[in-house]
């Protein structure tokens, strides 16, 4: 007997299993687009500042999710603060994709192999909807920013710089 997968990516299986209201929007990736998130703004009709890129970063040796505008930069010593932390750097990229099951442009705060802690942007409660990825390039997931951080068990805080 086979198991039968979910539809979709593991981010969109995650939210249809808790039930939330989403809304996927899929778009024709670019391969030469030299950014990941304003190539999903653009295709998508929105603010960057509604379009969120998620981020892998080495938090005092833990891998963690940082969830942050794509109209902005993530603030490292920011996102230390927001746990209490003495340093933050990028995480190497194979590692994040190898622990999150995503490739980079399509890694999900949704849905990971691994749950990472997330901490999201503290703008995004700002907005009624965000958009972040759903788990392959060319594909978005609108959601509201309190689902989001609930399903992620997500610290809010300010990490984002302009």
């Amino acid at each position: 007997m086979t198991k039968k997968k979910p539809a979709g990516t593991p981010a969109i299986a995650a939210l249809t299993a808790a039930g939330v209201t989403f809304t996927t929007h899929a778009y024709e990736h670019d391969p030469a687009h030299p950014s990941y998130g304003e190539e999903a703004a653009q295709a998508l009709g929105v603010s960057p500042d509604q379009v969120f890129k998620t981020l892998v970063a080495d938090v005092d040796g833990v891998l963690t999710v940082a969830v942050v505008p794509v109209s902005g930069a993530l603030d490292l010593k920011a996102l230390a603060g927001a746990l209490g932390a003495k340093r933050a750097a990028m995480a190497d990229p194979a590692l994040a994709e190898r622990t999150t099951g995503y490739v980079r442009g399509g890694i999900s705060p949704l849905g990971q192999r691994k749950r990472l802690r997330t901490v999201l942007d503290a703008s995004a409660g700002a907005l009624a909807t965000i958009c972040v990825s759903a788990g392959r390039r060319g594909l978005e997931v609108e959601l509201s920013p309190t689902d989001l951080t609930t399903l992620t068990e997500a610290t809010v805080a300010p990490i984002a710089r302009p």
